[in-house]
């Protein structure tokens, strides 16, 4: 089980993959973000983005379905997340795309008020398979402290 104490600053890790497919874009714009270029092809080709393409939110859906199996996979002590500081959309994602995920570490303290968790502080990228970064955030993490009277 991974906890609070053995995560460190700096530690970059590369995880996931996602396939992209036409029918899931389609599927989570009709409940979500009913959009014309997310759910037909004749609009999309009239925009910017030239042809059918994901939500930005089902990008942030798929990289969450990532960020769990990873999670599982490392045995994380995590307790969830407070927010995200930073939510940017670099590039579309279309039909087709295979998405993969880096993180870095880039902070992490103990709470005052609840020794028993840390939080702690990632850059994530998200990025195709041409390698374009198609989204970047910048999340926080709970996690459990193997020694609530520990120290940093």
């Amino acid at each position: 089980m991974q906890f609070y104490e053995d995560i460190a600053v700096g530690h970059k890790q590369a995880f996931g993959h996602y396939e992209v497919t036409r029918e899931e874009v389609i599927d989570f714009a009709s409940r979500y973000d009913p959009q014309p270029f997310h759910l037909d092809d004749a609009a999309a080709a009239q925009t910017h983005f030239g042809r059918l393409s994901a939500s930005g939110w089902h990008t942030c859906a798929m990289t969450m379905a990532m960020l769990v199996e990873n999670l599982k996979a490392n045995k994380q002590a995590g307790l969830g997340s407070p927010g995200v500081d930073q939510l940017r959309w670099k590039k579309p994602v279309y039909p087709g795309d295979t998405l993969r995920c880096e993180s870095e570490v880039i902070e992490k303290r103990r709470s005052a008020s609840r020794p028993e968790m840390g939080i702690f502080k990632s850059k994530l990228t998200v990025f195709n398979q041409d390698d374009e970064p198609v989204m970047e955030m910048v999340s926080n993490g709970l996690i459990r402290t193997r020694d609530p009277q520990g120290t940093d």
